[in-house]
């Protein structure tokens, strides 16, 4: 369940569910881009005329859709409905008035991911982290690597990529003697 501390793991495994869905591209692009937004559609007066006059123009009705706009319309649907049965209910709350999908995912990840300062501050945490990471006596080498994995799948989630000779290094230099 999302909260402050898995913003990151959260938005990228809702992502990949959507994708994983039936029209899961556009799903996505409901997300990150916003909904569909119908066309404006020029109806012309006197079609004989050098220059047809523009008699009227009207927003697309439902009767001039066609299949990939109405597939378009559902995806923005399928979006919101994604995003939101994923929320606890006070981060709905909050959000339950937007009206699109891109709207509620820039309201969750303001609210979960705070301001450059805080983001900031988790590199730094995630940095000293790295810098002070060790294995502990007696610990298996299996449980060194999967909290060596988990520390460097948290660096790569938060854009922080540390070289792979450096992470190589780290990871062997840091192993206890048996």
């Amino acid at each position: 369940m999302l909260n402050k501390d898995n913003y990151v793991p959260w938005s990228s495994c809702i992502i990949r569910y959507a994708r994983s869905r039936p029209n899961g591209k556009m799903i996505v692009d409901s997300i990150e881009n916003g909904p569909y937004v119908r066309r404006m559609i020029a109806t012309l007066g006197e079609p004989d005329l050098l220059v047809p006059d523009l008699e009227s123009i009207h927003e697309q009705t439902d009767e001039e859709l066609i299949e990939t706009d109405i597939n378009r319309m559902n995806a923005d649907d399928q979006a919101i409905q994604t995003i939101i049965l994923g929320l606890p209910e006070d981060v709905y709350a909050a959000v339950d008035s937007c009206k699109t999908a891109k709207e509620i995912w820039e309201c969750v990840r303001q609210m979960m991911k705070g301001s450059d300062i805080e983001e900031q501050e988790k590199k730094a945490k995630l940095f000293n982290e790295w810098e002070k990471f060790t294995s502990s006596d007696g610990e298996s080498i299996e449980s060194y690597y999967h909290r060596f994995m988990q520390l460097m799948n948290d660096l790569k989630r938060n854009k922080h990529f540390p070289e792979n000779i450096a992470s190589n290094l780290k990871f062997f230099n840091n192993l206890q003697p048996e």
